[in-house]
């Protein structure tokens, strides 16, 4: 297929720009496989989710990636880590007029300072000159990583809303954006109905939002990202197959996560990075079903809900969010695959 094929048409101010006012204030578009499309609210999942049904989460936690700093000539600079490598070490896109040479220093508030040790394709590898940790400089001084269509700076509530009520494990760069719609009273009604959760490690980078740059899907080279499929997982996601349920997953990337796990044919615990590309044609070998956002035109995400629910059901499916002013990307509505 070719990338073409995924374009849709997105009025700009369809781009959801603020979380709701509450987390399970967002609209839901079902995509029912055999009865075809309904319009709800996101509370309304649980009409669609049967006692021993399985929600698989991606637990990763934001970390405030992005750092504003000046070289030691004076020239601003923009951070934005992509993985934090030990205490000290990060790989990092930077920004400036010209790109920092190896050895050089980049000044940051709080007297922080950082050291270009060299190049990994196109990100810079940096070494903090402190005592503290990264991710404890990061909390002192760093921004949360807002999207690049999210058109304004961070706010002191995306601490708290760029974030799933679930994140536990710190090391992404971006959210598992379709868990942002759960709250703590949701989950309680899942599991009193005797709907199962279990979760998984993803730490997003900024890769998530890199375009496909070629017309052949087939030459494109997906970023790596690092993963932890635990064997208890495993196991759960086995008996709840076995007792002839589903496996839901929330978000594209706790897919990428389990079907990575599985490319052998059967599920197995995994620990490592992950580049699988997920195309229409792909064979699933875990996932029944999936809660997502609404993704950008011509994405590896779109083209991994394509492959679930078919192209040609996906993109009648957009077309039908345009028309009905669903709010699209991290800030905006779900979409159910079932």
């Amino acid at each position: 297929m070719k990338t073409s094929d995924f374009q849709y048409h997105l009025p700009k101010e369809l781009i959801a720009q603020y979380p709701t006012q509450a987390r399970t204030d967002s609209r839901l578009l079902v995509v029912d496989r055999n009865n075809g499309l309904a319009d709800k609210r996101f509370p309304d999942i649980e009409q669609y989710l049967q006692a021993g049904d399985l929600l698989v989460m991606n637990n990763t936690r934001v970390i405030p990636a992005r750092l504003f700093g000046h070289k030691s000539t004076g020239g601003q600079v923009e951070v934005l880590i992509e993985r934090v490598i030990n205490d000290h070490e990060v790989l990092a896109q930077v920004r400036a007029s010209k790109s920092p040479k190896e050895n050089s220093i980049i000044n940051f508030e709080a007297n922080i300072h950082a050291t270009v040790t060299g190049r990994e394709g196109s990100f810079f590898k940096l070494r903090f000159d402190s005592v503290d940790s990264v991710l404890s400089i990061l909390t002192n001084i760093g921004h949360m990583p807002l999207p690049p269509y999210i058109e304004r700076d961070d706010q002191q509530s995306d601490l708290e809303r760029y974030q799933t009520v679930y994140a536990e494990q710190p090391g992404a760069v971006a959210a598992p954006t379709a868990g942002l719609h759960f709250d703590q009273d949701l989950l309680t009604r899942l599991k009193n109905k005797g709907i199962q959760t279990a979760y998984l490690t993803l730490h997003v980078g900024a890769g998530t939002f890199q375009p496909v740059r070629v017309e052949s899907i087939e030459k494109h080279e997906m970023h790596h990202e690092w993963i932890d499929v635990p064997g208890e997982l495993v196991e759960k996601i086995n008996q709840t197959k076995l007792n002839g349920h589903r496996v839901i997953a929330v978000g594209t990337t706790t897919v990428r996560s389990l079907e990575t796990a599985a490319l052998s044919g059967s599920l197995k615990p995994f620990t490592g990075d992950t580049n699988i590309f997920i195309t229409p044609g792909f064979k699933f070998n875990v996932i029944d079903g999936l809660i997502t956002n609404f993704h950008l035109p011509e994405s590896t995400l779109l083209m991994l809900v394509s492959a679930l629910a078919g192209h040609t059901t996906m993109m009648q499916a957009y077309s039908h969010a345009v028309k009905q002013q669903y709010r699209f990307f991290s800030y905006g509505d779900a979409m159910l695959i079932c």
